[in-house]
């Protein structure tokens, strides 16, 4: 079985909390995580949007695209409002080659807001999660057929965060609308990730190994604390640096014979955690594991 290693740049620069972020260009955040052994970055904000300029800078640093986040809002907005917003993104990411777009749900989400506590998240009701269900398999035909398929982010602090939404989702949703496990937020949901993959590997296509550091986790006031300051306190790390066990959790995909992007997506402070060694500790992990559950690792970048 094959697999490939990709970051997210999140690890350098914080879209939500611009504290937390190192002051590097792109191509230094490339260089570094490509030094430490991975082929593919997802889009950050420091990405072009422009194929033009993007093949270029991926070309010199030896990486591929490995995808990026959209910000959906197809739980209150209409379709049409998506699609418009999206097509871009679809030309772009098709121009470069990229596996798949992360849908992320924003709408109603918490996410983003310092001054709402976890408490507070968004809840659909049974019929609302069947409606939304029914959208999010509908868009991602359409974006399938534009020829850039989805991969459906859960998220804490958004309409689908625990394993029971995500899996109310899953069983109102289809096909149309494959799913990207994260092992971190599902953990910090208070999830199982070993049986979230039985339940639903036949739709995952894209996978984030995040880890987490449970001691910050379990001492979080969720009724007075939010997301972000979660983030901030140090909820997130790499593979290899926090509570998960991704042995069992890599051998569990290989087990249903899962193939395809593993992506560490990692934020955190990068003063006490820089970025390129944690880099370095998450793919050592993350070698570790994948050898032990039989995967070949590529290791070519930016295609020749």
């Amino acid at each position: 079985m094959k697999a490939k290693l990709g970051m997210s740049p999140i690890a350098w620069w914080n879209d939500d909390l611009v504290e937390l972020s190192d002051d590097v260009s792109l191509e230094e955040c490339l260089r570094q995580s490509r030094s430490a052994g991975f082929t593919g970055m997802e889009k950050g904000r420091r990405f072009p949007d422009d194929p033009k300029v993007m093949l270029p800078i991926l070309e010199a640093a030896d990486v591929t695209l490995c995808g990026g986040w959209f910000s959906g809002t197809l739980v209150d907005e209409e379709m049409a409002r998506n699609k418009d917003r999206i097509q871009p993104m679809i030309d772009l990411f098709k121009a470069v080659n990229a596996p798949c777009i992360v849908y992320g749900e924003v709408g109603r989400s918490i996410q983003g807001d310092r001054s709402k506590p976890l408490a507070t998240k968004p809840k659909l009701s049974g019929d609302e999660m069947k409606a939304y269900g029914r959208r999010l398999t509908e868009f991602g035909e359409w974006c399938a057929e534009q020829g850039m398929p989805l991969s459906y982010h859960h998220h804490m602090a958004a309409v689908v965060e625990t394993e029971p939404e995500l899996d109310a989702f899953m069983r109102h949703s289809g096909e149309g609308i494959p799913l990207l496990l994260d092992a971190g937020h599902l953990a910090f949901a208070g999830g199982d990730v070993l049986r979230a993959i039985d339940n639903h590997h036949k739709r995952i296509n894209h996978v984030h190994v995040k880890d987490v550091r449970m001691g910050v986790i379990d001492r979080l006031d969720r009724t007075r604390q939010s997301f972000l300051d979660a983030v901030a306190l140090g909820a997130f790390t790499v593979p290899g640096d926090g509570s998960l066990d991704f042995g069992a959790i890599v051998q569990r995909f290989a087990d249903h014979g899962y193939e395809g992007w593993f992506v560490v997506e990692a934020e955190q402070d990068p003063k006490p955690n820089p970025p390129l060694r944690m880099a370095q500790v998450g793919y050592k992990e993350l070698m570790r594991v994948m050898s032990a559950a039989g995967y070949t690792v590529e290791t070519q970048g930016f295609p020749a």
